[in-house]
């Protein structure tokens, strides 16, 4: 299905000056991707209409970019596309918005922003998982998750109660591959035990004891590994907590789309804010941890000592992903929360504020627990020093 031509971008990977509008063939009103399916439906008058890809479009949509032309500036300008963001100047996201939409809140911190009049480069998104979760079975993650919070004010459970609607927002990712060999040098430490004769002094007396002793025999070693990396994931948005991102995973790249228009209908997308260089030096000291527990196992023995390792790289390619999360962006006290749900899986994290009301009330009844235990202990005899006997009546 093809969209109307208009004026301008409304998501990350339109082209450029061009507006990804759907209408319905029903009746003409807009339509929106359906969570779970491959369609866009009509709210207004129920019509469904299928979206379909080529088995051939796929495989050259999810084609890798080189990473060593993206460090040098150098991608080809089919990589390339151009995008009018609204930027947030409280926490620095970027929302791709519809031209004809000047204002709005932001779905990240819940602040007030102005769409920007200018235009920004970008590399296009090679792919986009679709969701899978309406907004009805994200909101019922997240009320579950609220619910094991016993410690969070009453205000963040009444938010998720008043229904207000949560944000379905395509995010930016960065996948990268590589291919890595690394020479290493170290030391394998293999446990035993002795036998000694100790000396000790009981009741004034020195008396001899045997004991074992672990000892630890170091060897040294050297030799190589190989690892080769597959769509290592890294969140290429600032506006997000990165450790509550990250804990979404795993995510099913299988299902990974190529990029069209299509799946965005009804949706936000967030413009990257952290470039490939950045986002692959962050994959790089992931992949160099993974590399180091494979020096261990190579070292093996009881214990390991690593004295250097050298990696050579290659074949390091890279893509521009979006993935979906639900989005619930609150403010307490002044102050912006977040709560993330995976738009696939349903896997909740998020920040959260504590109760102190409700910290002190549980503190104070712990203690009147605890006080009333020890009272009745008392009560029951169960403190009288046993040394001593306790008179009964007949005495």
């Amino acid at each position: 299905m093809a969209p109307t031509d208009a004026t301008a971008g409304t998501a990350a990977g339109t082209a450029p000056e061009a507006v990804s509008r759907y209408p319905c063939e029903a009746c003409g009103a807009d339509l929106r991707f359906a969570p779970g399916a491959a369609a866009l439906v009509c709210d207004h008058c129920g019509h469904t209409q299928l979206i379909s890809a080529a088995g051939h479009e796929r495989l050259r949509a999810l084609q890798e970019l080189d990473y060593d032309a993206a460090a040098a500036g150098s991608l080809p300008e089919a990589a390339m596309e151009e995008s009018r963001l609204a930027r947030c100047q409280s926490c620095g996201a970027e929302i791709v918005l519809d031209p004809a939409v000047h204002a709005g809140e932001c779905p990240f911190c819940a602040s007030p922003m102005v769409l920007d009049t200018g235009a920004a480069r970008h590399i296009k998104p090679q792919g986009v998982l679709p969701f899978r979760l309406t907004e009805a079975e994200a909101r019922r993650a997240l009320n579950d998750w609220l619910g094991r919070l016993w410690f969070a004010p009453s205000a963040l459970r009444q938010y998720a109660r008043a229904g207000r609607a949560m944000t379905g927002l395509y995010t930016p990712f960065w996948t990268f591959d590589a291919k890595s060999t690394s020479r290493y040098s170290g030391r394998r430490g293999t446990h035993y035990h002795e036998t000694r004769t100790v000396h000790v002094t009981v009741n004034g007396r020195r008396e001899a004891r045997r004991e074992r002793v672990r000892k630890t025999r170091w060897t040294p070693v050297s030799g190589s590994t190989r690892r080769d990396f597959d769509d290592l994931v890294v969140l290429a948005s600032a506006a997000l907590p990165r450790g509550h991102v990250d804990a979404l995973q795993p995510w099913d790249l299988g299902a990974l789309e190529p990029y069209r228009p299509d799946y965005l209908a009804g949706f936000r997308a967030e413009g990257y804010t952290v470039g490939p260089v950045e986002g692959h030096a962050i994959a790089r000291q992931r992949m160099e941890s993974v590399i180091r527990e494979d020096v261990r196992r190579a070292i093996g023995g009881d214990v390991q000592e690593i004295l250097s390792i050298h990696t050579h790289w290659r074949d390091e390619t890279f893509k521009h992903i979006l993935l979906p999360l639900w989005l619930a962006a609150y403010r307490f006290r002044g102050r912006p929360y977040r709560i993330v749900v995976n738009g696939q899986t349903g896997k909740v994290r998020g920040e959260r504020p504590w109760s102190w009301v409700k910290i002190a009330v549980a503190a104070l009844l712990a203690a009147a627990a605890i006080g009333g235990g020890l009272y009745l202990a008392e009560r029951a005899g169960l403190f009288d020093d046993p040394g001593t006997a306790v008179l009964g009546p007949d005495y």
